[in-house]
């Protein structure tokens, strides 16, 4: 009996036919497994991961691999982005004992929970044979597997401890981590190490904010040089925006296909901060273009964001996006075919599989003559016209709480950059002005849905679908994500309601996911029993859970004035501080706040009877020092403090500019208040 027809999560339902009796992570499958004296198969992945649809093909669609597992073990099938948790705990012992981790990830568990046997993808023949020999040792040699689980065990929990030692994140360890990060650069290709080479977005974030504050130009070349090299790349979708997961070479040109929420959100924010610092329009318009992709192809209608775009379609990775130079002569004609083949670098021997290219842009246009630019926009649009008519990749619809607090505030911050640089006479306004009124429009019903469905008697849930949430509960990520979005968008649209629900949160998390000395656990002290309790401080494909938790309480103490979250931040920053200074790329989203705390961060509240078009707000976001919060709208509205007692002078607009809770008289003109901020 396979039981994952009624499941929320569209990984799991893509098994829910195979010949395996599947179960869903409950206490009923361990409780089996210990009735029938059977180890328990955990099975680990996520709807885009290619060679989770691979192993799947080979192994779980398999008559005779089913057999194998039903009459030997109770198998698991889990969710990693439904089940951070779980996938956390057996993530570490799969790298302890193997080295690596990644997915799919095999787990091979005593009917406690126990791991006795990690590995990741295994080929059909091989995989039959693991199971068998499993399968023998479990019933001859009983005490061994045990004492390997047990060893496995203790491991993953020092792996997991809290309460190591801390440091103040001050200026002289920011220094060092981005001076770390630079001896790290490929100053070829932009990035660091080699292939398979990943975005690193929290990095270049942090070394924006770190230029910001020093004036370092290392710090933004290798962030100049890193985002132009990706917008032009493969990784990049030159037809409709939006970034893949990574990619398989150290240069950006094939990328693995799939696009996740998270990355498009990060990266998101880094362009629009880097066209917010230099007002690049190579940045502008990428980010731009990325807030399109996440309001047309990800943000489901009257809920929130979709998780990912899968990497296949039609089971082949890359059959949407790949194109011949015959095909866009047949796309374009002759004239044009031949000019996209030159500027997206298609050529005859191609530069992915039997022939084909991914599009990548040759040089740069956005700076070219303005009938370049216009043949180049006619060209991407026919493309993608002709693009559109072929098989599409598969959508994972659900909705993670986490994910979605990241897209709400990368479009919160893109919506006050746009305001405060683009103008009627700017020759894309009007495109501009559509995808600001989209994404807005997406953004807040997401946080909407976030508010309404999401958070279930005063608790966060992890994941939803289909405006149905689902019953795994929130993890520290989660709270700290969706802390900062609402802070985000209460700075966005000066509404009280967003600025309570993210105290609320903050308060909640404080109170159950509390670790000794500052820490966090990435788990509630009421949360269910796993054989270990997470607490990763590191940055990954996502912030960690204390660095996002961390980011939530500093933007909240500085819209608040409540000193309370700041000193929590500060004590949680100090645990991650030794491994900021030693791992620079494992913890960007904890020095990007860290900036932000030395920073000030300052407090900017403009009063104003015309938040949306006074030039002094415009000012306010363009100059903002790093993680500054900005508020504006009229003197003493309801539920925003920075507003509080701050009228009017003289019957014209005033700005309060405020650093550590010390504040500056008010000012009434631009050039006083970038003087200020200065």
């Amino acid at each position: 009996m396979n039981r994952l027809v009624d499941a929320t999560s569209p990984y799991l339902l893509q098994h829910a036919d195979n010949p395996v009796d599947w179960w869903q992570w409950s206490d009923e499958a361990f409780a089996e497994a210990k009735r029938r004296d059977v180890p328990v198969l955990i099975s680990v992945g996520y709807a885009a991961c290619h060679w989770c649809h691979v192993m799947a093909h080979e192994s779980f669609e398999n008559a005779q691999v089913g057999a194998l597992m039903n009459d030997n073990f109770v198998s698991i099938k889990v969710d990693r982005e439904e089940r951070p948790d779980v996938d956390a705990v057996y993530m570490t012992a799969t790298q302890a004992m193997t080295g690596q981790g990644g997915w799919p990830m095999t787990v091979f568990a005593a009917p406690d929970g126990t791991p006795f046997f990690c590995g990741t993808y295994f080929p059909r023949p091989n995989f039959i044979q693991l199971l068998q020999s499993v399968a023998t040792a479990w019933r001859e040699q009983r005490e061994a597997v045990l004492g390997q689980g047990a060893a496995v065990v203790e491991a993953i929990g020092g792996a997991q401890a809290v309460g190591g030692p801390t440091a103040p994140l001050d200026a002289p360890l920011l220094d060092a981590a981005a001076a770390k990060l630079a001896s790290e650069y490929d100053a070829t290709n932009g990035g660091f190490g080699g292939a398979p080479k990943f975005p690193p977005h929290m990095n270049l974030l942090f070394l924006l904010r770190h230029h910001q504050r020093t004036g370092d130009p290392t710090s933004l070349e290798i962030t100049r040089h890193t985002a132009e090299a990706m917008a032009r790349g493969g990784i990049y979708d030159q037809l409709a925006g939006g970034f893949a997961r990574y990619s398989v070479d150290a240069h950006w040109t094939v990328p693995h296909f799939e696009k996740m929420l998270y990355d498009n959100a990060l990266l998101l924010r880094l362009y629009t901060q880097m066209w917010r610092l230099t007002g690049d329009p190579l940045a502008r318009r990428v980010a731009r273009d990325t807030a399109r992709f996440l309001a047309d192809e990800l943000h489901r209608p009257g809920q929130g964001f979709a998780s990912a775009l899968d990497a296949d379609t039609e089971g082949v990775e890359g059959l949407t996006y790949a194109w011949t130079p015959a095909q866009l002569v047949e796309a374009l004609g002759e004239e044009d075919g031949r000019f996209a083949a030159d500027l997206f670098t298609v050529t005859d021997d191609g530069t992915f599989e039997k022939g084909t290219s991914v599009l990548r842009l040759a040089r740069d246009v956005d700076d070219a003559a303005p009938e370049v630019r216009a043949r180049w926009q006619q060209v991407v649009g026919r493309l993608l016209a002709a693009r559109d008519t072929r098989p599409q990749p598969a959508l994972d619809d659900k909705v993670v709480a986490a994910w979605n607090g990241l897209a709400i505030t990368a479009i919160a911050e893109f919506q006050q950059v746009a305001a405060g640089y683009v103008s009627p006479q700017d020759e894309d306004a009007n495109l501009m002005d559509g995808i600001t009124i989209v994404a807005d429009g997406a953004m807040r019903q997401a946080a909407e849905h976030l508010a309404t469905v999401h958070l279930v008697d005063g608790r966060l849930r992890r994941v939803s679908r289909n405006g149905k949430v689902g019953e795994p509960a929130g993890v520290l990520e989660d709270y700290g994500c969706v802390a900062e979005a609402f802070c985000a968008l209460h700075q966005l649209t000066g509404d009280g309601r967003w600025l309570t629900l993210a105290g609320e949160l903050l308060d909640t998390a404080l109170a159950h996911f509390a670790a000794p000395g500052g820490a966090f656990y990435d788990t509630a002290d009421d949360a269910e029993r796993l054989v270990a309790r997470p607490a990763d401080p590191t940055d990954n494909a996502t912030p960690s859970g204390r660095s996002a938790m961390i980011a939530g309480l500093v933007a909240y103490s500085a819209l608040t004035g409540e000193t309370r979250y700041r000193e929590a931040a500060e004590a949680a920053l100090s645990t991650v501080a030794p491994i900021v200074g030693q791992h620079p790329r494992f913890t960007g989203y904890a020095a990007m706040v860290g900036e932000a705390l030395l920073s000030g961060p300052y407090e900017i509240a403009v009063a104003t009877d015309d938040p949306a078009g006074d030039p002094l707000v415009a000012a306010a976001h363009r100059h903002a020092p790093p993680g500054a919060v900005v508020v504006a709208g009229r003197p003493d509205q309801p539920g925003v403090p920075l507003l509080a007692d701050r009228p009017l002078v003289d019957g014209r607009s005033a700005a309060y500019v405020c650093r550590g809770f010390v504040c500056q008289r008010p000012v009434t003109s631009v050039e006083e208040l970038i003087a200020e901020l200065s």
